[in-house]
């Protein structure tokens, strides 16, 4: 289970960015860098993280449900993006989240 981010412009330091749902769960950035055209799993499980994938570490599914709502924050709090789903998943298990920056 997790969400994409895909980035189009040449990089994008996410320290201290989050990507959030609205029943309180958050997962902070630490220490990545996405480049530009580059895509980022977020996942709620355990594993290493990798330039593609990035881990949670948390015993339960965050983003399971059939519908739900994710936020992207910069460091400073600033809603970069917003992307609701209901209904249907990837075959995978997991919703894409796209984001293009202004």
């Amino acid at each position: 289970m997790g969400r994409d981010h895909q980035h189009r412009s040449p990089g994008e330091n996410l320290d201290g960015w989050t990507l959030s749902d609205e029943d309180g769960h958050t997962y902070t950035f630490r220490h990545y860098r996405l480049g530009g055209r580059a895509a980022v799993r977020v996942r709620t499980g355990f594993g290493r993280n990798t330039k593609t994938d990035l881990y949670q570490d948390r015993r339960r599914t965050v983003w399971a449900g059939r519908s739900g709502t994710a936020t992207l924050r910069d460091a400073h709090g600033r809603l970069i993006d917003a992307v609701a789903w209901g209904g249907e998943r990837r075959r995978d298990g997991g919703h894409r989240f796209h984001h293009q920056t202004r």
